[in-house]
């Protein structure tokens, strides 16, 4: 059946079950999220491999670990208003491209300086491809299951993030960290052939910059499934965005303090989650375990964040979503506590890191799948990628931290146990925000 000669594109979109296209866009942006969470975490199982073979102190080796974050806050805060006036797709294919390149050129890498600077680039493309993928999925699926898939595709950055342990473990004894470094680099590159060919540009973007008509239904028939005619003419119902820069829209009165309560949960629980998956390795190394068993329980934690982020999506689509995230950050602060006092020889220690990775993964990934909701699509992808760009600075913080910590002679317990604060921190920012739907208008 045609559709009528106005077609709302968001309603359409919402009204219709999910296309198999659609789940096949789901799929590709987990892989790219996937591979995303490799090279970002990339670094942290490697750090005792290379403080070892340079001979450098943990402090040192912090300027490496902080390099991509600073890379990645960065990209995030210049992709975001380029994609909300060029789009989606050419940014994220550029963005996969250049964080594959770089990582390979990591490997060829024979001092602290020339590392970070190339971690530092690297770390400009993963931290553009995170908010494009997260804005282009969100314009592409169902609003009542939005939480739910934007949570499954970031399931893909904590997959990502435990494969990458699981292989380091495996790669390190035979072919060292620069093995590591070029198979993280060698997979997006094979992989982006397939996005190019496959990866749609967002129908809903191509309305707000007036695409022609011919080219939203092509993509519309494609992705949606829906017969739609090529003389139809596109409209989205969102809320009207006065003209001016995306990035002033976001801390205009309408917007002002949604945007400042996501960039300070953000903040806060990639503070913790970077401090915790950079350093628990090491830490746990330094408490007598071997490396490789540091790395396998460090896993842990981002496997228990694969499942978390799938709960907390669940949940955000059944109740009001930014208190299920602060109650997940509130249990994330108790788990983080009993890891502290506990001892790394116990198996109660697993099954914390585990039940830690679970709360403040599980809440950070229901964080990305939330804030597309806030923002219209004018400014989303602007508003998605400054909260992501904005929050960065935490993980920067909690990178160098970590070995600034360690140098001072903090124990184990300290370190881990500081962490409740920022947790509980990120909890009370979500929370106290209001996040009251808006009236559905004309974009203008």
């Amino acid at each position: 059946m045609n559709t009528a000669h106005t077609l709302d594109v968001r309603a359409h979109i919402n009204s219709r079950p999910m296309s198999g296209y659609q789940w096949l866009l789901l799929v590709l942006c987990f892989l790219i999220i996937t591979t995303d969470g490799i090279d970002v975490a990339i670094m942290g199982f490697l750090a005792p491999a290379i403080t070892k073979e340079w001979g450098i102190s943990k402090a040192a080796f912090g300027v490496v670990m902080s390099a991509a974050p600073i890379g990645l806050a960065i990209g995030a805060l210049v992709v975001g208003p380029l994609s909300d006036r060029f789009g989606r797709k050419k940014l994220l294919m550029g963005a996969v491209a250049w964080f594959g390149t770089f990582s390979i050129l990591c490997s060829l890498a024979n001092d602290v300086y020339a590392l970070s600077l190339l971690r530092f680039l690297t770390g400009l493309g993963l931290g553009a491809a995170m908010p494009n993928t997260t804005t282009l999925l969100s314009e592409y699926v169902p609003e009542k299951s939005r939480g739910t898939l934007l949570a499954i595709m970031f399931t893909g950055f904590n997959l990502g993030s435990a494969l990458v342990g699981f292989g380091a473990a495996a790669i390190l004894p035979e072919y060292g960290w620069r093995g590591v470094l070029v198979a993280g680099g060698v997979i997006p590159l094979v992989c982006l052939p397939l996005y190019l060919w496959l990866v749609p540009e967002s129908a809903r973007f191509m309305v707000v910059r007036k695409y022609p008509s011919i080219r939203i239904a092509r993509t519309m028939r494609r992705v949606v499934g829906s017969d739609v005619l090529d003389t139809a003419t596109f409209t989205s119902s969102e809320p009207a965005v006065q003209g001016g820069a995306p990035a002033k829209t976001l801390l205009s009165p309408a917007y002002r303090k949604v945007t400042l309560s996501l960039w300070a949960t953000y903040f806060m629980g990639l503070l913790v989650i970077y401090l915790l998956s950079g350093w628990l390795p090491t830490l746990i190394k330094d408490a007598g375990l071997p490396i490789e068993r540091a790395a396998n329980i460090t896993a842990l934690f981002q496997l228990g964040g694969t499942v978390g982020a799938l709960m907390v999506g669940y949940l955000m689509d059944r109740w009001t979503p930014n208190k299920v995230i602060a109650f997940t950050y509130v249990a994330g602060a108790v788990f983080i506590l009993f890891l502290a006092s506990g001892s790394v020889e116990t198996s109660m220690f697993a099954a914390f890191v585990l039940l830690a990775g679970f709360c403040m993964s599980g809440a950070q990934t229901g964080l990305n799948a939330f804030a597309p909701s806030c923002y219209p699509t004018a400014v989303r992808a602007t508003g998605v990628s400054w909260m992501q760009g904005m929050g960065r600075f935490g993980s920067i913080f909690g990178s160098f931290a970590g070995g600034v910590l360690l140098s001072m002679g903090w124990g184990f317990g300290a370190v881990i146990a500081i962490l409740a604060i920022p947790a509980t921190i990120a909890a009370i920012a979500i929370v106290s925000t209001r996040f009251t739907p808006r009236p559905a208008v004309a974009a203008a």
